[in-house]
């Protein structure tokens, strides 16, 4: 298993929110500036199914990144399962005025894990600088 966090400076409820909402997913949900999200379909229920498009902006490559939610305690924790049975999961720790962010997941037999777990320390910081600059 492979497992990256941050603690970010804001309350529970918006990084909630910036973590399970479409419009805010395709903003952050990216390794690095050449890439992007075009498309997010997010259903954070037991049993629903999400998919986010990754996309290199010249178009030069893509890929989806979908599964089924598991596991859902709201403002705790994101279980889901992906496509190839991989697992992972999303905790959120409430830490004062701040939450600690941890994702686990299973790396593909594709990459190494050391290069997943920088892709997704990449995403995750992404995430952390997203939310402590948005205004709402």
């Amino acid at each position: 298993m492979v497992s990256v966090q941050t603690i970010i400076h804001a309350p529970i409820e918006k990084v909630w929110s910036l973590w399970t909402l479409p419009e805010h997913i395709m903003k952050w949900n990216n390794a690095s500036s050449d890439w992007h999200t075009p498309y997010v379909e997010n259903n954070v229920e037991i049993g629903s199914k999400f998919k986010f498009t990754m996309a290199l902006k010249d178009g030069s490559d893509n890929f989806d990144f979908e599964g089924i939610y598991t596991k859902i305690e709201i403002f705790s924790l994101i279980e889901y399962k992906l496509l190839d049975n991989r697992t992972a999961n999303v905790r959120f720790e409430i830490e004062g005025e701040k939450v600690k962010l941890t994702e686990t997941f299973e790396p593909t037999t594709i990459e190494s894990a050391g290069m997943e777990e920088q892709f997704c320390s990449a995403i995750i910081q992404n995430f952390k600088n997203y939310v402590e600059n948005f205004k709402e």
